[in-house]
């Protein structure tokens, strides 16, 4: 790539802020009582849509599809509050997609320290054994 980011790229930088902020301050949805982020946002070129991927911080498997629910039910209020901020001829419609990378990310650390503790734990049995 020669270095260059595309207008594209930049769009998608900057509806990714304006959402959070939009959800997070403007909208004062009650039912979004979760933590959450906006993890990406894909623009098509022709501005017609926009994928925005949200992933919803929760120990609570109902409060975390609730909050993810409402976000996604308010995609059009979003839209609106957007076309106020951004200065685009047109505000892509919004698809709201739930992102469980995190999670899932935090997962696979659990997992491998798990392995690496018990590896450790073998590493010791040997020696012990060797001892002897």
């Amino acid at each position: 790539m020669n270095g260059r980011v595309s207008r594209t790229d930049k769009l998608n930088g900057e509806f990714q802020k304006e959402i959070y902020e939009i959800i997070s301050r403007r909208l004062k949805n009650p039912l979004i009582t979760e933590m959450f982020s906006i993890v990406k946002v894909d623009v098509s070129k022709d501005l017609s849509y926009a994928k925005v991927y949200v992933s919803v911080f929760s120990v609570n498997a109902a409060k975390k599809e609730a909050t993810f629910n409402a976000i996604k039910d308010d995609a059009k209020r979003i839209r609106h509050e957007l076309s106020k901020t951004m200065h685009t001829r047109t505000v892509p419609e919004l698809h709201f997609i739930a992102d469980d990378s995190m999670e899932y990310g935090d997962k696979m650390d659990k997992l491998f320290k798990k392995i690496g503790e018990s590896e450790k734990a073998d590493d010791k049995t040997e020696d012990n054994n060797d001892d002897k």
